[in-house]
């Protein structure tokens, strides 16, 4: 099963109704994505590790989960500053860097660092079942929410059906190398992988219609809106609207 290690944490934002937080995580992210202000990204991020001290969130916890997306974006980093057309700044061999193209990575960097660690703040101090609960009550579509609760119940299945795979081919003597045959290998693994979880799907799929499913999935709890998660909402919302309201009026 997937880790919810942030999830049994008791701190403010834990406390907070789920649907406040999916709200606000929402317009957050939209706001941030459309955003081209550095005053604005700047302040995103702030108010992001904000959040985070209030869900005590430990840094050791939030720079492991960072890694990856800043992994990624090391990669754009590599491109970006060389294919975007501008003012040339730098230069390495015959690859020209151009400031437009630095700012256009730098942009991103900042964007996807703030809306992650936001998304870490208030999502990832949810469990995932009540998460997916709090969506449906939200309208978000049903298949979303579904796709979500089997994406959460079933992919520790089909890793562990892959280290089974993986085990059974080290059996066989497979020692993977950059050849052909260990693309083919891969791509059977892949294969494999890709049918036995169609039927396993079908198979989850029959035992709940066995057991009366609908189309849809009841909780016996309910959220009730505090007053404290309604001071939390508009706190929030007028915060997120102070960021938009900087971008608009184009604040440098």
């Amino acid at each position: 099963m997937i880790g919810e290690g942030l999830a049994t944490t008791d701190s403010l934002i834990h406390r907070l109704d789920p649907r406040v937080k999916v709200v606000v995580v929402f317009l957050f992210s939209v706001v941030v994505a459309v955003s081209n202000q550095f005053v604005v990204l700047v302040s995103a991020v702030g108010l992001g590790l904000w959040t985070v001290l209030l869900a005590r969130v430990p840094i050791g916890q939030l720079g492991r989960r960072l890694v990856p997306v800043n992994a990624f974006i090391l990669f754009l980093w590599l491109f970006l500053p060389f294919t975007v057309q501008g003012e040339p700044l730098f230069s390495v061999g015959p690859l020209v860097g151009t400031h437009e193209g630095v700012l256009y990575a730098a942009r991103i960097s900042i964007k996807s660092n703030a809306i992650m660690v936001m998304l870490i703040a208030l999502v990832a101090s949810t469990s995932i079942l009540t998460l997916g609960h709090a969506m449906h009550e939200l309208r978000v579509p049903g298949k979303i929410v579904y796709l979500l609760f089997f994406a959460y119940r079933y992919i520790h299945v089909i890793h562990r059906q892959y280290l089974r795979l993986v085990g059974a081919m080290k059996v066989r003597g497979f020692r993977p190398g950059t050849n052909m045959h260990t693309y083919k290998t891969f791509a059977c693994l892949v294969g494999m992988l890709l049918v036995r979880s169609c039927d396993r799907a079908e198979r989850v799929r029959n035992a709940m219609l066995c057991r009366g499913f609908k189309g849809r999935l009841y909780s016996l709890s309910q959220f009730s809106l505090k007053t404290s998660d309604v001071i939390s909402l508009v706190v929030m919302l007028a915060l997120i609207l102070a960021l938009g309201v900087l971008e608009w009026t184009k604040i440098a």
